[in-house]
């Protein structure tokens, strides 16, 4: 500081502009809607941009992503190998659509694709794309006249950059975005002669170094944006649920926008509710920072159609979701010229649920999640733990969250390397569903929490493995739960085992004339404890039924470990229980582990909602207040297929605990848009849903 500034500081002291100053909120932090035409190179020709940008402007977008891409360019581009469009000519088509989105005040995101490249490239610079284990550059698995480029190469430094630049020096662009990178899915397996320098792909080492040129890659990319104008922004494309590819902690310190690219169901098999699964998974490493999720007006599925829309309870349902989780819409549907040319359907649902979001944007301004109840999920499990069976590890957490929605548990997420006490201490309880690899430091911090007072509920293979995938002789855990492995996994080619009820207990509330119930298809033994609570009657044959009964009717080894340690309350299940509830849908599994998660609870819940159907709640607090958000899945199509109609479920009666020094003024249905009476008793606001179709939010002031 020289002396004129310091002559200057005091008068900007008493004027407030420096110390007084009020944080300033980055605006992408303030956007509440996104829309994307996912362009095709035939819109250069039939878009009429106008309409376009009118349509989105109707819609009350605060953000536009327009096409710049890098496998073909929308603009007349002077990057070498950056190919134009064969309808483009002389036009600026992206200048065009930036300049009518800037006019009606919409912000715009330089959306660009890095992934493929054409044969030209490839002869000129080889080192650019990716090649088999023979060496050979590898083609696109739909189009061939393109080939896949290696994110270690100079492509992604050079090339790419190149086109950046060229953007923030031509256009007024807020952002830039990368389609189709960081790869969703599995990290790529890649042999070209940067690559060979690095580990065997698929093994931890890989995906640390893939991890380091991510980071790596969006610093620079971030950096480019911000050329143009402190306030521009990069980020890429995400997603994936538990199953991300990059580690999303370490990506979490570096990103200011979290986007998944999570437009559908994309299986035959889907539950509804991973739209919701992705936004917890979003809020367990961005903390309320801005996260988008895009939502495909196109037919997603395993068969696809992309351009024709697909159906709207279903496209409303994912909106729901999104929102209800804390996170933005993104809209997207493919093509113009055939979206807006032969295919309307797409744009009157997104327009009305668009205008009726801005409405109430107040109340969707969130602060955080008032859950008391985390569920760890671990990155490198579900990424390298091969679960017997050749199960997927998703299996684990699926039939996990099947349980916690039937039970009504609010819960947020909680990333493997966030179990700091600072995190952690929000939470009554944890859950860990066979989160099979923990560090000895990730161990460490859970007993820590147990030490101070916080229960556990683990599964199966919890701890077996550190965080190099280097199998333990006893979990890390194991002396947390009081436990001693006894033997190897075991299976069964008929029955699962069965449970055999040895005491009463609260776990088993609701289980009446039976001795025994079902268990899991495989279980780690370990050894007899004190007064167990379930114990193992080992699987035998099914069939044939004249053989069909236990040769072993009773042992000692137990099918669940039970334990209390001052306030501690912990639970530890041998058996894939969760794994096994997503795989047979039984009810005596799902009420076997909601009894669990309410003991371990104490049966403490700040929010209750009592009523009829399935539904997945979150509340959040709020600038005004609260938000309390039901999502009704009672559906025929909840776990397969698309949601046709919805089927409206009646009263829920609402429970909430209130924080002290809280009044409540009003309880407003956003859906309903009608006002509902409530009381406030001993610190305790109580109300009624009357119904729900869809979705409810009730904003609680």
């Amino acid at each position: 500081m020289d002396r004129r500034e310091f002559l200057i500081l005091p008068g900007a002291l008493a004027a407030g502009s420096l110390l007084d100053a009020a944080p300033v909120t980055p605006w992408h932090q303030k956007v509440h809607r996104v829309g994307q035409t996912n362009m095709t190179e035939r819109d250069m020709v039939d878009l009429n941009i106008e309409q376009w940008a009118d349509y989105w402007a109707s819609a009350k977008v605060d953000a536009l992503l327009v096409s710049v891409t890098g496998i073909l360019a929308y603009y007349p581009t002077k990057v070498p190998f950056h190919r134009r469009g064969q309808f483009l000519g002389d036009r600026d088509f992206f200048g065009e659509c930036c300049t009518a989105a800037k006019k009606r005040g919409i912000r715009v995101i330089a959306r660009m694709s890095p992934d493929l490249n054409w044969e030209d490239a490839v002869q000129a610079h080889p080192e650019w794309f990716e090649k088999d284990a023979q060496g050979n550059a590898v083609r696109h698995n739909e189009d061939h006249r393109l080939f896949r480029t290696c994110m270690f190469s100079t492509y992604y430094t050079e090339f790419m950059t190149a086109i950046m630049r060229e953007i923030n020096q031509r256009y007024d662009v807020d952002g830039h975005y990368t389609n189709a990178w960081p790869p969703l899915g599995r990290p790529p397996a890649c042999y070209c002669e940067q690559c060979k320098r690095l580990a065997r792909p698929g093994t931890i080492e890989y995906w640390e170094q893939f991890n380091q040129r991510v980071l790596y890659l969006w610093k620079l990319y971030d950096g480019i944006a911000k050329e143009k104008k402190p306030d521009s922004l990069f980020y890429g494309n995400l997603g994936g649920n538990v199953r991300a590819t990059p580690d999303l902690k370490q990506l979490a310190e570096v990103c200011q926008w979290f986007n998944c690219d999570n437009q559908g169901r994309g299986g035959d098999d889907t539950p509804i509710w991973g739209c919701s699964q992705q936004g917890r998974v979003c809020y367990s490493v961005m903390k309320g920072r801005t996260t988008t999720n895009v939502t495909g007006g196109w037919s997603t599925g395993g068969v696809r159609w992309r351009n024709a829309a697909k159906s709207p309870a279903e496209e409303t349902m994912w909106f729901d979701e999104t929102v209800a989780s804390g996170m933005v819409i993104w809209y997207s549907f493919i093509g113009a010229q055939t979206g807006m040319g032969e295919d309307h359907r797409w744009e009157a649902p997104a327009r009305e649920y668009f205008n009726w979001l801005a409405k109430h944007d107040r109340h969707f301004n969130n602060k955080r999640t008032i859950a008391n109840l985390g569920v760890v999920y671990g990155q490198r499990t579900h990424l390298f733990y091969r679960p017997p069976g050749n199960f997927s590890a998703q299996q684990y957490v699926d039939g996990l969250y099947y349980a916690l929605l039937e039970g009504r548990f609010l819960f947020d997420f909680v990333h493997e390397e966030d179990l700091g006490a600072e995190n952690l201490k929000k939470y009554t309880a944890l859950i860990l569903p066979n989160t099979a690899l923990l560090s000895d430091e990730q161990c460490r911090q859970l007993k820590a929490y147990v030490d101070g007072g916080g229960s556990l509920l683990a599964t199966f293979e919890t701890g077996m493995y550190d965080e190099r995938n280097k199998k333990r002789t006893e979990s890390g855990l194991a002396d947390v739960f009081g436990i001693q492995r006894a033997g190897e996994i075991r299976g069964t080619l008929g029955n699962a085992f069965y449970a055999r009820i040895e005491r009463q207990h609260e776990i088993l509330k609701g289980f009446t004339d039976t001795n025994w119930i079902p268990g899991a298809e495989y279980r780690l033994p370990v050894k007899a404890v004190d007064a167990p609570v379930l114990t193992v009657v080992p699987g035998y044959v099914s069939y044939p039924p004249e053989l069909s009964y236990p040769p072993t009717p009773h042992t000692t080894e137990p099918a669940v470990v039970i334990r209390e340690k001052g306030r501690s309350r912990l639970v530890y299940f041998p058996g894939d229980v969760d794994r096994t509830l997503w795989h047979s849908g039984h009810t005596d599994i799902s009420r076997l582990l909601q009894n669990s998660v309410r003991w371990v609870l104490h049966g403490e819940s700040p929010v209750t909602i009592e009523g009829s159907g399935v539904v997945e709640a979150f509340v959040w607090e709020t600038e005004p207040g609260f938000a309390i958000h039901v999502l009704n899945y009672t559906n025929p199509n909840m776990h397969r297929g698309w949601i046709r109609e919805y089927y409206p479920i009646g009263e829920q009666k609402v429970k909430m605990k209130l924080p002290p020094g809280r009044r409540v003024t009003r309880v407003e249905l956003l859906r309903s848009e009608r006002a509902v009476p409530f009381r406030v008793t001993g610190g305790e606001l109580e109300f009624t849903i009357p119904r729900v179709v869809d979705y409810e939010v009730a904003a609680v002031e």
